[in-house]
């Protein structure tokens, strides 16, 4: 459904600290504190996964589950599998062949 790492991420997104997010859902900050300190995937009562996951939403994140395709539009962020590409630094970070570097010229 979400995880914990989706979460941070979508409340990231919007700007939001774990006060705000349990505000926008309905919920007390302790049960987004725990929400959000489980690893993987969080495991809690249906409808409390529920208001988090609608509120997010209403806010406009878009979750994308494994393996499925995006069907928003705008700006995101999506986690891929690091360990599964050739060339890759830990962290899914790829080389940094192509980037130029910031210069006094390209400054803007």
């Amino acid at each position: 459904m979400i995880t914990s790492a989706q979460m941070r991420a979508a409340r990231a997104m919007l700007g939001l600290d774990q006060k705000g997010l349990a505000e926008l859902a309905g919920l007390s900050l302790p049960t987004i504190q725990r929400m959000e300190a489980s690893g993987g995937q969080v495991r809690g009562i249906i409808d409390t996964l529920m208001k988090v996951v609608e509120a997010l939403e209403e806010a406009g994140i878009e979750l994308i589950g494994e393996n499925a395709p995006s069907a928003g539009s705008g700006r995101g962020v999506r986690l891929r599998e690091a360990a599964s590409r050739s060339g890759e630094r830990p962290g899914g970070r790829a080389g940094r062949e192509g980037v130029v570097p910031k210069t006094a010229s390209h400054a803007g």
